[in-house]
This record gives structure tokens, C-alpha cells and sequence, in this order.
């Protein structure tokens, strides 16, 4: 009888790699739209020298009101509401996929920003927000007193 090393989580892997390969190729539509069907929109953060931007696809606002941006201990968040509710009247509708109601999301900064000078704007369904980075004129280097 040969010896095999004993590997506890050798069933755990092969689990996860299933649920991987399962959901990757059986239900496309969960890695494409899945967020935003349950008001939680899709974002993007990418860094320049001097800001971080973060991009969000949210079609459907219709007033600024609609959006609301908060910037609290290095955590980004985005909410509002999108609201279609006068397109269309309810015994025309055939099918209704978009999503309609309360949205948010928040997700954490790679890198501290200053809420002073935070720019954003909303243009073909895609929220833009800049935010400056801080300088590190904010860091203090500390001299150890070695003996």
C-alpha cells in the first residue's frame, strides 16, 4: 500500500475550484450584471501621480439629487436612487430588467485622500470622482534615540 501525504484541505480545494469553474461557465450573466441587479453598482479606482479616480456605472439617474458621495476614514461610498417608475405604465410593461430603486456601494481607498478638492460628474450613465491625494507633507519622520 503506497503512503500518500496527508493534505486536510485537499477536499476543500477541489470544492472551490468546481464552484470556479461552475459558476464561470454556467451563469455568465452572474460575472457580467450580478452586482448591479442588487443595487450595488460596479466601480473603478485607478491612481494618476496626483489623485485617485474612481469610476461608476449607474445609467438611469436623472438629477444630481439622486447621488449622494461621502468620503469618511478612507472609505469611498456612493448611494442613491435611480427611478423609471413614469416611463412606461405597469400594463404596457412586457418585461422589466433594468434596475430601478436604491443603490450603494462602498469600497476602501488604496491611498489617503483629502476630502477638500474632491471633484465629480456624471455624464452617459458613468460617475467620475477625483480625489486629490494627501501630500506627504502630513508625515512626520521620528528620530529613534538609540544608546
Amino acid at each position: 500500500m503506497p503512503l500518500i501525504p496527508y493534505e486536510p484541505f485537499r477536499h476543500l480545494e477541489n470544492m472551490r475550484r468546481e464552484l470556479d469553474r461552475f459558476f464561470a461557465t454556467d451563469f455568465p450573466a452572474l460575472r457580467t450584471g450580478f452586482g448591479q441587479n442588487l443595487g450595488t453598482p460596479s466601480i473603478d479606482i485607478y491612481e494618476t501621480e496626483n489623485e485617485l479616480v474612481a469610476t461608476c456605472d449607474i445609467p438611469g439617474v436623472e438629477k444630481k439629487e439622486d447621488i449622494l458621495i461621502d468620503i469618511d476614514n478612507n472609505i469611498l461610498s456612493v448611494s442613491g436612487t435611480i427611478n423609471r417608475l413614469n416611463e412606461i405604465k405597469e400594463e404596457n410593461m412586457h418585461r422589466q430588467e433594468r434596475f430601478v430603486g436604491r443603490f450603494h456601494r462602498s469600497v476602501t481607498l488604496p491611498t489617503r485622500v483629502s476630502s477638500e478638492g474632491v471633484k465629480a460628474s456624471y455624464k452617459n450613465g458613468v460617475l467620475e470622482i477625483r480625489m486629490p491625494k494627501l501630500t506627504g507633507e502630513n508625515k512626520k519622520r521620528i528620530d529613534v534615540d538609540f544608546h
